[in-house]
């Protein structure tokens, strides 16, 4: 049918109507997608590129390498080793399990050490490398570097781990790293975002522990760019970070050495001090272990036999255990005595082997008695009587005063682990830790050194270092760090009469060098060279029995402490023998031989010692010698 012109005119107006409407809506539609493109591309174009550089730019840490410790000639006795290692980053592999399992085919797998690196992915971010593989060959090293696009996420690193060249020497005093554990992060508010890397090492022990923040330095961060798979195409820069300090300490480790060789399979320590500085020369506790064991985790096997072993091998002696100090502590009863001046140098007790205080009687070591003795003579045969009687005139409270001017029942400032205060008891210590009243039995106990008394072998050598200086000489244990020479502390005049410490050094020194001294067997005959001492025996049961009838753990404690030279005082020396039976026969010969090597730089002369003792001396220095040379051999090898 043929449309009319009206007709025709009326749908051309409607159809131009729809057009334009369409068109304008078309256009609109044009108009918002040009200005949404305008506002992504101008006006948003930073935040998109920042998105995009995120997406193709990573940012990894670079551990810092951390400090080395030296002696004090500068002998390293801590440093940084290369490794060689595989590690994983999660979020760069995508399908661990699978990139795994063509590793394996390329490298060997410690199953229990994969366990652990999957455990590690799980708890750490994605973007952390994790280590699958440590001490790895460098032919396993270039089969993944051959194979690197066939494992993405997975790179070959050199990497750099803590060693302890001399092993065990210096286990107890520079201490070990290990791995970061949970709680080690737990100790901070803020961990550093390094602390985060797995397996990254912080000290746990010793110096390590105690200087851990200047030892383990300032972490440095590369960025690197990665292309839609996460491999690392290249480096874009990279800031390296700030190395930890290093630290000098102020042990000699030619000395170290020969004190854990002369303590041998002993459970003993022995403390070596410059009485001038106060530089521990020399701080062993045996036996010993080795702290490379604990770098990278230690088995279980190899914990257990360290665990179990009765000698402790693991414990401090030196600073963490406290003993009573038995006999030596009888300088400490006879100047409290000289300074209230209820004693005077040729005042005299008499000996008769016991002493009646109340319905008890306190025994002498000599049963047969000593008679009359002076304070010299009490000191040089170390009678019991003597001192309780003295004691009971001056008092628990004076003797303790004293005590803590001469460094006992305060714990040494030395950055070792567990450092403890001991034990210097009074009339309020006992109140407030027993909750009862002092006794003069107590005082009489106290006065020979045993009772609540408690001192550690460190504090021992503190003591003998004030005794023959007559100033407040404080241990240093950390000589520089980063070169710069640490402060030396206290060493001002004890307030204590100077003559009154004459005649306490006098009394040390008829000890070793008159006939009838407990140490007179354990003398120095070389002019110049002779030592001063006092012996020592601490009671561990409360009975009466010869240490040959008991077994090794019942035993008495062997303990001697002395300086030397007697007229010029260079060093003080404390030994405590463990279950070691009588000091003056445990602990008397390893002083004279462990001063004697101090003060020559190295062995001694044979003339040193007394005649009658050459022949075992040399036979001692020749075994000592070779077992040190070939400690040192399977050192070498182990490294």
């Amino acid at each position: 049918m043929r449309r009319t012109p009206k007709e025709s005119s009326d749908s051309w107006r409607r159809i131009s109507r729809r057009a334009l409407l369409l068109g304008g809506a078309q256009l609109g539609f044009a108009g918002m997608l040009g200005l949404r493109m305008h506002h992504m591309q101008v006006d948003q174009a930073d935040e998109f590129r920042l998105l995009a550089e995120e997406n193709r730019i990573n940012i990894r840490l670079i551990p810092p390498s951390r400090g080395r410790i030296f002696d004090r000639n500068g002998r390293i006795v801590a440093e940084n080793t290369p490794t060689y290692r595989i590690t994983i980053v999660r979020e760069d592999a995508g399908d661990v399990e699978d990139v795994i399992a063509k590793l394996s085919a390329l490298v060997e797998l410690d199953e229990d050490e994969l366990n652990r690196a999957l455990a590690e992915m799980r708890r750490s971010p994605p973007f952390l490398p994790v280590t699958v593989a440590d001490r790895v060959s460098w032919d396993s090293i270039s089969r993944v570097a051959v194979n690197a696009p066939a494992l993405p996420g997975v790179t070959p690193e050199v990497g750099l781990s803590r060693f302890y060249p001399d092993h065990g020497n210096f286990a107890h005093v520079v201490g070990y790293v290990g791995p970061v554990s949970e709680r080690d992060l737990a100790r901070y508010e803020d961990p550093e975002p390094v602390l985060h890397i797995p397996r990254f090492q912080i000290g746990k022990v010793g110096v390590e522990a105690k200087y851990e923040e200047q030892l383990r330095g300032k972490a440095g961060a590369k960025r690197v760019e990665v292309n839609a798979v996460g491999r690392v195409m290249r480096e874009l820069d990279r800031r390296e970070g700030d190395n930890g300090a290093d630290i000098q300490l102020t042990i000699d480790a030619d000395l170290q050495d020969y004190v854990q060789a002369r303590l041998g399979h002993e459970s003993a320590s022995c403390v070596v001090m410059d009485v001038e500085k106060g530089d521990l020369l020399a701080i062993a506790s045996a036996p010993s272990f080795d702290p490379n064991k604990f770098v990278r985790g230690i088995s279980v096997a190899d914990y257990s036999i360290l665990r179990d072993n009765d000698h402790r091998p693991l414990a401090s002696k030196t600073v963490q255990d406290a003993y009573p100090p038995g006999s030596t502590f009888k300088m400490v009863t006879a100047l409290a005595a000289l300074e209230a001046g209820v004693l005077s140098p040729d005042d005299t007790v008499w000996c008769p082997g016991h002493l009646e205080v109340g319905s008890r009687r306190f025994h002498c070591w000599k049963r047969a008695g000593h008679g009359h003795l002076n304070l010299e003579q009490a000191l040089q045969q170390s009678c019991d009587v003597f001192f309780y009687d003295v004691a009971m005139k001056v008092g628990i409270d004076r003797i303790a005063d004293v005590g803590r001017r001469l460094g006992l029942g305060i714990a040494p400032d030395v950055p070792m682990s567990a450092t403890t205060s001991g034990i210097m008891p009074d009339k309020d210590w006992k109140q407030r830790e027993r909750g009862k009243s002092w006794l003069i039995g107590d005082t009489v106990n106290a006065s020979i050194g045993q009772g609540f008394v408690l001192t550690s072998p460190l504090q021992l050598a503190i003591m003998t270092a004030r005794i023959a200086t007559g100033r407040a000489v404080h241990p240093r244990l950390v000589k520089t760090i980063d070169g710069v020479e640490t402060e030396l502390v206290g060493g001002q005049e004890l307030d204590i009469n100077p003559n009154h410490l004459r005649w306490v050094r006098k009394g040390m020194s008829s000890v070793m060098n008159t006939v009838r001294g407990t140490g007179y067997r354990s003398r120095v005959v070389a002019e110049g060279y002779e030592l001063a001492g006092k012996s020592g025996t601490a009671q561990v049961r409360n009975r009466v029995v010869s240490n040959e009838d008991v077994p090794w753990i019942e035993r008495d404690h062997a303990l001697f402490v002395g300086f030397g030279p007697v007229h010029a005082p260079r060093i003080a020396v404390s030994v405590v023998v463990e279950h070691g039976g009588g000091g003056s026969s445990a602990g008397a010969p390893i002083l004279r031989d462990v001063a004697l090597q101090a003060l020559y730089g190295g062995t001694p002369p044979l003339d040193a010692y007394p005649s009658s003792d050459h022949d075992k001396i040399k036979e001692l220095q020749e075994r000592l010698d070779r077992e040190r040379r070939e400690r040192a051999e399977q050192a070498r090898g182990r490294a």
